[in-house]
This record gives structure tokens, sequence and C-alpha cells, in this order.
């Protein structure tokens, strides 16, 4: 049986300001954007087309999810985006206003830098090493 991670969803407080950082500040792809009644859309993007994992957005519609927007996993690291070149990424993304937690420094596994998308959430933006 074949299993992989079809979407990871990610709460924000709107659609067209999230899906407008994730593709001009990110780079990312928009890979589908439709309704799904009065006040509700299912928005997915991912790094590229290509990309078998998406991103759908969901907006926080209860005080609950509300309290959770940009801290969904307690200040850790929620997804690692992997990149064949982290310093050309970085300094594009940093030139777009991403907001970076230092520089990418090289760890045993490559080289990397933590960074948070508009509402908070941290990514570790990484370049892995040869042999990993």
């Amino acid at each position: 049986m074949k299993k992989r991670i079809g979407h990871i969803t990610i709460l924000v407080k709107d659609y067209d300001e999230a899906l407008d950082f994730y593709q001009n500040k990110l780079g990312f792809s928009k890979i589908m954007d439709f309704p799904m009644g009065p006040d509700s859309r299912w928005i997915t993007v991912a790094p590229n087309k290509e990309n078998e994992t998406h991103i759908t957005f969901v907006k926080a519609d209860t005080d609950k999810k509300n309290e959770r927007v940009g801290n969904q996993v307690a200040n850790h690291v929620m997804l690692v985006l992997e990149t064949d070149d982290v310093e050309r990424d970085f300094k594009d993304m940093k030139s777009k206003g991403v907001n970076f937690f230092g520089a990418p420094q090289k760890v045993q596994w490559g080289k990397e830098v933590v960074f948070e998308d508009l509402y908070g959430n941290r990514y570790d933006l990484l370049q892995m090493a040869d042999g990993f």
C-alpha cells in the first residue's frame, strides 16, 4: 500500500494575505483555490507544482483557532523547507521581508536557518549535506 502525506493545514487569519505571503515572499505555487461555501475556500500551496505535499490554509473561525494562529506548535519549527541552495533562498526571501532568526549555519546534516511566516509559525530552511 502506498502512503504519503498529502496536506498539512495551517491556520490563517485571512486567505488572501496568507496566499500573498506564501507566493510572493516564499516563492510557493498556488495549487488550488476554490470556494467551499459562503466564507470558506480550499486553498493549497506548495514549493512547486510537482511537490506531493501541499499546505492547506484553514481560516481561523473560532476563538480557539484564533488563539493558535502563528503558534500551532508552541514556537517550535513546524515544517522543514528543503532547498538546493540555502544562501540563495535566504538572501531572496530576506530581501522580500521574510523574518529570519539569524543567518544560515552549518550543522551536521547540512546548512540551515529558521524563519517565520506572516503569523509567526516557524520553518527551517535547510540545504541537506551530501550523504543525508
